[in-house]
């Protein structure tokens, strides 16, 4: 506002020296100044050239002409004869409105200083993503402050440590700060697998073997609900693969989600069979205590320290370890589901085809499964563990017989077989793995044959439970005097 009066008092008494040297063209000799201005009025270029008399200089030693005001752009004022007869050009870079006003200027300064403040707030944001897996991350559970005082004296082992916890605690694994602890001082010596998720290392902790299976960020998800499943309570058992911690650990670069378990040397049962045959007894062994694995899983436990029905649905012999007794446990638990008595609900909205095509059940395959119904899950699982067996029973070594490891349905479908070959296989053709017809000749292979068929049953509810399975192949280990 006061730029615009400026402006017009500038104007005013410039008009009335005009007309002194308007003869000449407003080129003039002067005892005073000489005026020559270039402006934008309106969006219109004007231009003003004058002289101005000595006695009408206000003030004297600054005259008010000289300065420049908004409007007028482009002042030049000189003190010779004639000296502004020269013609002033519009500064490049002005507005049309003249010389850039106050919301031109802002948004010059501003925009710059706007976009180093969104840029530093992006690189912070980045920045905190880097030291957690997603910047939502949520906790396994919280802390229990009376479990801070406790310590790990230096002479305590893993199985000492799970061991107190599991007969004195609450049964669901090691308080949080600990499984931080034991996270964190493990040393990683070789990798042991690969995944879909990421890798399997073997540690050492305090001179002890353990599992570390990492985890993307990418696959978060996976290693929170298997980490929630494992501290399931109740949940430890023999034939369960046992859990020790779970953390997340930034590298620096980018952030590693970590499940540490116990660490088994022969590996995955798809591998032990790869590697070795196995006697009656071994075979007994092994599919027993994959049963007891299942059924514990299975089981629902009530009570306040109770343990509710869990569904594994990817089971599979590369799913089940082989421990150093040659017994069962049951690993990946990813993709398990968790059943509510109370309200009869799963806990996870579940996807209707999960798992390893190979060893859908059919009502998983031709998408025919109840998924409000939680046995049908479980008797989903019974499917998978009779495929299980007869990849064990094949490389039993009975009266000199033995044959090759295959995979199920090696001889019907592709090494990746699609859903869509899977069911017709499956449930069109309604093949199932061939059992031949001289295991009749030994107890222990009839026996296993017979479960097989009752888990292969393609209405799920007519197929037995693991707990029957388990009660069928004690009463075999019984007859067969092995000692388990």
């Amino acid at each position: 506002m006061r730029s615009n009066l400026n402006l017009k008092v500038q104007l005013k008494r410039l008009n009335l020296v005009v007309k002194t040297c308007k003869q000449s063209g407003f080129r003039c000799e002067t005892d005073g100044a000489c005026v020559a201005s270039s402006s934008l009025i309106e969006g219109h270029e004007q231009r003003v050239r004058t002289c101005i008399t000595r006695d009408k200089l206000v003030p004297p030693g600054q005259p008010f002409f000289c300065l420049s005001a908004e409007g007028l752009l482009h002042i030049h004022c000189c003190y010779t004869d004639y000296c502004n007869s020269i013609d002033l050009k519009i500064p490049s870079g002005y507005g049309p409105g003249g010389r850039w006003g106050l919301v031109e200027l802002v948004a010059v300064i501003a925009g710059p200083l706007f976009l180093l403040c969104l840029l530093l707030l992006l690189g912070l944001c980045l920045y905190q993503y880097q030291h957690r897996a997603y910047h939502h991350r949520q906790r396994l559970e919280v802390e229990d402050p009376s479990c801070e005082h406790l310590y790990m004296p230096k002479d305590r082992t893993l199985q000492d440590l799970i061991y107190d916890l599991s007969t004195s605690g609450s049964g669901s694994g090691l308080p949080l700060f600990v499984q931080r602890t034991v996270a964190r001082t493990i040393v990683l010596q070789e990798i042991i697998g690969k995944g879909r998720f990421g890798e399997v290392w073997r540690g050492r902790w305090r001179g002890g073997d353990v599992a570390v299976k990492i985890f993307s960020s990418r696959e978060e998800r996976s290693w929170f609900r298997e980490a929630e499943i494992y501290q399931t309570i109740m949940l430890r058992h023999e034939n369960i693969l046992g859990f020790i911690a779970a953390d997340n650990k930034d590298n620096g670069t980018w952030t590693q989600l970590w499940l540490v378990s116990d660490y088994h040397e022969y590996g995955s049962l798809f591998d032990y069979l790869n590697r070795y045959s196995v006697t009656t007894e071994g075979m007994i062994k092994l599919a027993l205590s994959a049963a007891s694995g299942l059924a514990h899983l299975h089981m629902e436990i009530l009570g306040t320290q109770g343990k509710p029905g869990i569904a594994h649905r990817d089971l599979k012999s590369k799913n089940i370890l082989v421990k150093k007794n040659c017994t069962c446990a049951i690993a990946d638990l990813g993709l398990a589901v968790r059943h509510d008595s109370a309200s009869d609900t799963i806990d996870i909205a579940p996807n209707q085809r999960v798992g390893t095509k190979r060893y859908m059940a059919p009502e998983v395959l031709d998408e025919t499964i109840n998924m409000r119904h939680f046995d049908s899950f479980k008797c989903a699982d019974i499917y998978a563990l009779g495929l299980v067996y007869w990849e064990i029973a094949r490389r039993c070594n009975t009266g000199g017989i033995l044959e090759d490891y295959q995979l199920p349905y090696f001889d019907l479908v592709p090494s990746d077989p699609s859903i869509e070959e899977m069911r017709k296989v499956v449930c069109d053709q309604k093949l199932r793995p061939n059992i031949p017809n001289w295991w009749q000749s030994y107890e222990a292979l009839r026996v296993m044959g017979k479960i097989m068929r009752e888990c292969w049953y393609s209405n799920g509810a007519a197929r037995l439970t693991a707990l029957r399975i388990k009660k069928t192949l004690s009463q075999l280990s019984i007859q067969e005097d092995i000692k388990l």
